[in-house]
This record gives C-alpha cells, sequence and structure tokens, in this order.
C-alpha cells in the first residue's frame, strides 16, 4: 500500500510541476513521471491514446490554416459587429459570442482577438467591464465540450464508443450546447449588477483622476472592423464549415461511408471475431463450409469515424492552402495551432501517465472506489473537476480518467452528464485565457484577488459549471 501511495504522489507532483511550468511542460514532466514508474517501480507501460492524438492534430491543423488565411478575423468582425450594435446588452453578449467562437474553430484561445473589442466597448457604454470579461472568458472554455473538432469532445466521442458507449460527436454536442450555453447565461445575470458603476466606483474616479491614466483608459479604441477581409478569407470559412457539416452528417448517416475488404483468420475451433467488433460462432462457419485451421475469409469493413473525422479535416486544410493563399508557416506560427498543440503534447504525456498508474492499481482502484461509485455515480463529477484544477486540459482530464470511469461500471450517460465538470481550471486563475482577460482590461476591474482564490472568475466560473453539469445530466438522462 506504501508503494502505491509513493507512486500515487509521484503522479501528483508530476502533474503539480506540469501545470507551474506550463505549456509543453505538461506533458513533458508527466513523461518524467512515466519513467520512474516504468524504470523505477516496473510498471507496465500504458497504451498512448493515438487515435485521440491523431483527430485533435487534424483539428488544430485545420482551424490553424483558418486563422492563416484571414478567416477567423472574419468571425471576430462578425461578433464584433454585434456587440457593438447592441452595446446595452454586452453582458450576455460577449459571452455568447465567445461561446459561438469556440465551438466553430474548438479552441477557446480565439477570445484573445475579441476580448480587448469587449472591453473598449464596455468602456464606451459606462458598463463594468468585469460583468462581461469574467463571464466572456469562462463561456470561451467551458465551450469546448460543445465543439465538434475540439479535444475533449473527440476524446469522449473516441473512448466511449471503445468501452460500449456508442456516442456520435453530433449527439454530444446536442446535449452540451444548450446545457452550456443556459449555464453561462444565469452566469451573466448574476454578474449583471457585480461590482459599482465605474461613475461610482471610488477606486476608479481616483486612478482616472491621473491625465495618463484617462488616456489610457478612453484615449484609444480596440477594434477589428478596419481590417479589410478578402474574398479569400471568406472562402476559408465556407470550406472550413463545409468540413464541419460533412462530419457532421456523416456521424449520422454512417451507412453511406466508404467500405474496404479485409482478411480475417480463422482458427477452427473459436469465435471469430470481425473488424466491426462482431463474432462469427464455429457453427455458422461450419453451415458455410468453411470451419478449418488456417482458412481466412474477406469482410467488408466500414471506415471508422475517426479517420473520417481525420480525412476530412486534412483535407480542408489542404483546400485553403490552395484556394484561400492560407500560408502554412502563418498557420504553425499562430496561437490557435499553437495552443492546440501544447494541448496534444499535454494528452500524450499526462493520458499516458495517468494510463501506467490505473491501469496498473485498477482492481485496488475498484476496491476503494467501486462501491461508493457504484451508489453514486456523480461523485466521479468531483473526480473530473479534481483533475481539471490540476492540469488545465479538459481533453488530458478525459482521455486520463475516462478509460477509469467505465472501469469502475459507471454509466456512459452518467458521465455525458457530467461533462461540464471537466472544466475546472478558473478555479486557480492561472490560465492564458484568464490572465490575458485580466491584463485587456484597461478599466483594472477584472482582477485576481489578493488571496488568489478571491478573483473576478470564481462565482461566474462555478454557478456556468454547475448550473451547465445539472441540465447536462438531466437531458442525458432524458435521451440516453
Amino acid at each position: 500500500m506504501l508503494i502505491i501511495i509513493i507512486e500515487l504522489f509521484i503522479v501528483l507532483l508530476a502533474l503539480y510541476l506540469g501545470s507551474r511550468y506550463g505549456s509543453l511542460a505538461l506533458g513533458a514532466i508527466a513523461g518524467l513521471g512515466l519513467a520512474i514508474l516504468v524504470f523505477d517501480h516496473g510498471l507496465k507501460p500504458g497504451t498512448p491514446p493515438t487515435d485521440v492524438i491523431y483527430i485533435i492534430v487534424a483539428a488544430v491543423t485545420c482551424a490553424g490554416v483558418l486563422q492563416a488565411s484571414g478567416g477567423m478575423d472574419w468571425l471576430v468582425q462578425i461578433a464584433e459587429r454585434l456587440l457593438r450594435r447592441h452595446p446595452r446588452y454586452i453582458i450576455p453578449l460577449a459571452p455568447l459570442c465567445t461561446f459561438c467562437l469556440t465551438i466553430l474553430v474548438g479552441t477557446g484561445h480565439v477570445m484573445y482577438t475579441l476580448m480587448p473589442i469587449i472591453v473598449d466597448v464596455c468602456i464606451k457604454r459606462g458598463i463594468r467591464p468585469v460583468r462581461a470579461c469574467s463571464v466572456a472568458s469562462v463561456a470561451s472554455m467551458i465551450a469546448i465540450i460543445c465543439s465538434p473538432i475540439s479535444a475533449a469532445v473527440i476524446a469522449f466521442s473516441t473512448i466511449s464508443r471503445t468501452y460500449g458507449f456508442d456516442i456520435s460527436i453530433p449527439q454530444i454536442v446536442a446535449i452540451t450546447i444548450p446545457s452550456c450555453l443556459i449555464g453561462i447565461m444565469i452566469a451573466a445575470l448574476w454578474n449583471s449588477r457585480k461590482g459599482f458603476e465605474l461613475k461610482d466606483d471610488a477606486q476608479f474616479q481616483a486612478f482616472i483622476a491621473d491625465k495618463a491614466n484617462y488616456g489610457y483608459v478612453y484615449g484609444r479604441t480596440e477594434t477589428m472592423l478596419d481590417r479589410e477581409i478578402s474574398p479569400k478569407a471568406k472562402r476559408a470559412v465556407y470550406i472550413f464549415f463545409a468540413a464541419i457539416g460533412i462530419i457532421i452528417i456523416l456521424a449520422f448517416a454512417q451507412k453511406f461511408l466508404p467500405a474496404y475488404e479485409t482478411v480475417v483468420a480463422i482458427d477452427g475451433a473459436k469465435d471469430v471475431l470481425l473488424p466491426t467488433g462482431k463474432t462469427i460462432s464455429p457453427q455458422k462457419l461450419a453451415d458455410a463450409g468453411i470451419i478449418m485451421a488456417g482458412v481466412t475469409v474477406k469482410h467488408a469493413v466500414t471506415i471508422k469515424m475517426h479517420l473520417v473525422i481525420q480525412i476530412i479535416l486534412i483535407t480542408a486544410a489542404a483546400l485553403m492552402i490552395i484556394f484561400c493563399g492560407a500560408k502554412p508557416k502563418s498557420a504553425v506560427a499562430g496561437n490557435v495551432w499553437q495552443s492546440g498543440m501544447v494541448a496534444v503534447v499535454a494528452i500524450y504525456g499526462i493520458a499516458w501517465l495517468a494510463n501506467t498508474f490505473f491501469g496498473a492499481h485498477m482492481d485496488l482502484i475498484k476496491d476503494m472506489l467501486g462501491d461508493m461509485v457504484s451508489q453514486y455515480h456523480w461523485t466521479i463529477a468531483l473526480m473530473f473537476f479534481i483533475f481539471s484544477v490540476l492540469i488545465n486540459s479538459q481533453g488530458a482530464v478525459l482521455v486520463s480518467l475516462l478509460p477509469v470511469a467505465y472501469a469502475l461500471g459507471i454509466p456512459g450517460w452518467v458521465l455525458l452528464g457530467v461533462l461540464p465538470c471537466v472544466y475546472g481550471y478558473f478555479f486557480i486563475p492561472n490560465y492564458p485565457t484568464d490572465i490575458a482577460t485580466v491584463n485587456m482590461d484597461r478599466t483594472g476591474t477584472t482582477k485576481i484577488g489578493k488571496y488568489v482564490f478571491n478573483h473576478s472568475f470564481m462565482v461566474p466560473g462555478f454557478i456556468s459549471v454547475v448550473a451547465s453539469t445539472l441540465i447536462c445530466y438531466a437531458l442525458a438522462y432524458l435521451f440516453f
């Protein structure tokens, strides 16, 4: 038992150090922990989640090329026009815009371009920026489980199918989108009266009493509307949306997917496992006249959906490069591609480390947690949330813990219902989107408190996650 505690400490220490250093360190230091468990403690290495990683690479490449084409600027312009046309509704519209942008491109880091505009609209309307900014930052992150090309949604669908919960990406987002949208609107309503109005805020008024500070706050305008969007950039957006649409259609109508022939070896005495996952008994083989050792039979197999997603997304990226003037070097230099690849490395290292530890001690984990989890399935939500606080990656949380949850006997619909709980990294305000939001608020109303935990994102974060989880759980129960 002492050895297991030491190994758990190694896992947690690797996650802690990775989160402290951030970026690529999440995956790299997890790899260090893996090396200690394998070479020093003699644990059998787990299996890295290659299928999930390949899809994420394809999605990140496609979104990165879209950004390089200028198509993402067009999406931000559309959002800005909406915000400036209805400035009095900035508090609900700001999170709605960041929520939708994340759904479209699969990463919350797209909010960096929109957040200065949100602040600018608030200042010119005299609205306290924290009311819109804090919820908008939270919305951009919780929306990750609502995007059909995000790492988290892809991981949930791929892993769930492996464990017998056959759920497609469109089915997942059909549950998570309304749940999370209602959750962030509740948080926006709560935030609508947060703090004093700017004209009544003594601290802010003292700040702008200095002419330099007044010019800093009121003497500039943040906008994307003056940026010219080329026809090629718009064409790239159409290609991107077409790719997402095709993926969604094929996920519902898989009978239209291409098939190929494969060869299945026949033992002659055992059931034959076909690539589709079905088995054929020796008796049926005998009836077909092929019950002999060493015999092979050809079988038609429909291409797997995870391969379809990769092919379509990579093809879309290629079309944007060829026909829309997207430069590959610009795509690689963009924050969408870079943040996505950091997520890939994090998932690779963290999931491999977690798979190794949990795989080695699954029997003990079942003995310790089995009874509690079997009676109270929802307790897995706490595990998701705590793990997310530690590693700042929703995809990594799911790739690491979803196999453990299924092994503990938790039904797939329950795991779908608590999916919003994989967003817990608002709890400690060290994630880049939160830090950027604090820095972009020129009025200083969005802040990290003296005691760290009393920051601007805590309350809207909890409201969004709790409300979204309750609604998501109810919908998952009704439909699955």
